[in-house]
């Protein structure tokens, strides 16, 4: 054996002048992953025919119509939700949904309206609004059924 030691591996101290990291955005603070933009896009078209359709739905057979609406509507944006697992999986189909609303209840140039002033109508887009609100702050997803993300099982 030799009598000399080897050096302690150090690691260099920080330097005082170097910039601050930015810390990762979570949320809708959080760059979307480009791969995921043709799934957000087709979830708000997707989102768009479910807002025209339920308008339809809800005006043709009010009671029925608007609770099947409005279940449609919020399944697809917690299917959304689920399916991303991002608060913007919910919000693509919401805004889609919302934008179809929009323009149905423009009107044209003429002064005629797509649908009239009906309760359903107003409904449908309260409950609408408040279902794509409900997907989107969900604090967290529930587990899968097969359990594989579990700890300590």
């Amino acid at each position: 054996m030799s009598s000399k030691q080897r050096p302690r591996a150090s690691s260099p101290s920080p330097r005082g002048d170097a910039p601050a990291a930015r810390p990762a955005g979570t949320g809708l603070a959080a760059v979307p992953d480009p791969a995921r933009i043709p799934l957000y896009l087709g979830l708000a078209v997707l989102g768009a025919a479910v807002g025209l359709a339920g308008t339809l739905v809800q005006a043709a057979l009010f009671p029925g119509g608007l609770l099947l609406a409005l279940v449609a509507s919020a399944g697809l944006f917690y299917g959304g939700r689920v399916l991303t697992r991002t608060q913007l999986g919910a919000l693509a189909p919401a805004a889609g949904w919302l934008l179809a609303l929009i323009v149905l209840l423009g009107g044209r140039p003429e002064g005629d309206y797509v649908f009239g002033d009906e309760l359903g109508l107003t409904l449908f887009m309260l409950g609408g609004m408040a279902a794509a609100v409900m997907c989107a702050t969900l604090s967290r997803l529930p587990y899968s059924a097969t359990g594989a993300g579990r700890t300590g099982a």
